[in-house]
């Protein structure tokens, strides 16, 4: 038996979430579903295969096409929107437990920064050098 990629449940939480298609301007071949688009990531995701390497018939569209899509998707928000549901039902249901958060300090970026000991702009960067190759 062979899994599914993205599974109906997955599929109807994403679905309400996703942008309408924007009217086309010229007639050609009608739009992809969004559903094969998804699976596309996610088996792009799961495998490590890259996008130019997938056959067209294995999923009724293009690598290219799913790579625009995501590109379309990731500005509206679909990723932010999902996570912040999945984690609100999660955190109804009692499932998340904040007791043992972590986060990276090489993506939390510090916007101010700290007061600077150096007296100026260069001596700065000089110091940054030195802690850093030091």
């Amino acid at each position: 038996m062979v899994r599914e990629l993205v599974p109906d449940a997955f599929w109807q939480r994403v679905a309400p979430l996703l942008p309408p298609p924007r009217p086309k301007k010229k007639l050609g071949r009608p739009r992809a579903y969004d559903r094969s688009a998804l699976e596309v990531t996610v088996f792009v995701l799961r495998s490590g295969i890259p996008r130019e390497l997938l056959l067209r018939k294995q999923f009724g569209l293009s690598g290219m096409t799913a790579w625009r899509r995501l590109e379309e998707w990731t500005p509206a928000g679909v990723w932010e929107q999902l996570q912040a549901r999945s984690l609100d039902e999660l955190g109804l249901r009692g499932k998340v437990d904040f007791s043992c958060a972590s986060v990276d300090s090489s993506s939390v970026r510090a916007s101010k920064g700290g007061p600077s000991r150096a007296q100026n702009r260069r001596m700065e960067r000089r110091r940054v050098a030195n802690i850093i190759f030091s």
